[in-house]
């Protein structure tokens, strides 16, 4: 019997273990195990090495940069349970609005000739904080109206990207101070994002807006019923969001050094993308930031694997659909296993 009593003790030790694993591990595994397919792949295919090209590493960590910044904001609307489908549009809103006061007295054509070279911090805060306004207004819509996050974001979807096309009539802005571009050149993007992740990883495990945030997308009326103010934390989750958002923006345009309308596209969902490969469940309570850098370069290692292999952009976009379906599913079937346990 004292044998029976100690090997239940050993499995259940075993079993302790395994649970403390942290959830990361095989995101964390999955990443590794695509990048050795393309790897294999590159040396049958292209006849070259897909990880031993510090160039390509480099420009595919650029790349994804500003997906991470926006996502890290994503991952805190889904966590409550919502969405949010207005990021890549007030990417577009803020990058043209920050640029716009961000031009050189050099530039012949600037949009407001008494407004040049300025401190790089003012266009930078002017993005930020009208994305940190559209984020309030989303907010806003949600807890007090009571509408659905799919349809308050996808209004300020359509009327940021609006608002985008309008501010120049479609004309791009250029001719942006050198200060300005710099928080765009070399590793900056990547020290933003990785500055923001770090922020916001430890804001959610270790203070009460992450405590709260969790609680909300777990069960929103126990929140409510143990004291939260919901509709003023939901209104600051999406505040964040848009924030990031235009932070985003900002990074996008000190990068190509110029502004256009159409900056931003298709941002939004691949933020989300890279959330749910992160393991963000998308009904709420469950997810980490650090589970969201993981997805958002595994999406990276994708797109620039695809592009490595020379495979058409078509393609690329019909897998990319693929493959969110699939995380959503796989994150269904946890959930479930979760609920019988």
């Amino acid at each position: 019997m004292e044998t029976n009593i100690a090997a239940q003790g050993t499995s259940s030790a075993l079993a302790g273990s395994r649970r403390r694993l942290p959830p990361e591990l095989n995101i964390f595994l999955v990443l590794i195990g695509i990048a050795l397919v393309y790897e294999i792949l590159g040396w049958l295919f292209v006849g070259q090495s897909f990880l031993m090209n510090s160039q390509r590493l480099t420009i595919m960590i650029l790349q994804v940069s500003v997906i991470g910044i926006i996502a890290v904001g994503v991952t805190q609307v889904i966590i409550t349970g919502g969405i949010d489908l207005s990021s890549g549009s007030v990417v577009g809103m803020t990058a043209m609005i920050s640029a716009s006061v961000a031009q050189a007295s050099t530039w012949p054509r600037a949009l407001y000739p008494s407004l040049t070279d300025l401190p790089a911090i003012v266009p930078i805060g002017l993005g930020v904080g009208i994305g940190l306004v559209a984020g309030y207004i989303n907010g806003q819509l949600i807890a007090k109206t009571k509408i659905p996050p799919f349809i308050a974001t996808l209004g300020m979807m359509v009327s940021a990207r609006g608002i985008s096309k309008w501010y120049t009539k479609g004309q791009p802005v250029s001719g942006l101070t050198d200060q300005f571009n710099f928080i765009g050149t070399g590793i900056w993007p990547v020290i933003v994002f990785l500055v923001v992740a770090l922020i916001f990883h430890i804001a959610l495990r270790y203070t009460r807006y992450g405590k709260f945030t969790y609680a909300i997308g777990a069960n929103v009326q126990a929140a409510r019923v143990s004291g939260i103010n919901v509709e003023a934390h939901l209104i600051k989750v999406y505040a964040i969001a848009g924030m990031l958002a235009g932070l985003a923006g900002v990074v996008t345009a000190a990068r190509a050094q110029t502004a256009q309308a159409g900056m931003g596209v298709m941002y939004e969902l691949d933020a989300i993308a890279a959330t749910v490969i992160g393991g963000t469940s998308l009904t709420g309570g469950v997810g980490r930031i650090t589970g969201t850098v993981i997805g958002t370069i595994i999406l990276g290692v994708m797109t620039s694997g695809f592009t490595f292999l020379r495979v058409d952009a078509y393609y690329q976009e019909i897998v990319k659909g693929v493959i969110i379906v699939a995380a959503v599913v796989v994150d269904v079937y946890r959930q479930k296993g979760r609920k019988k346990t």
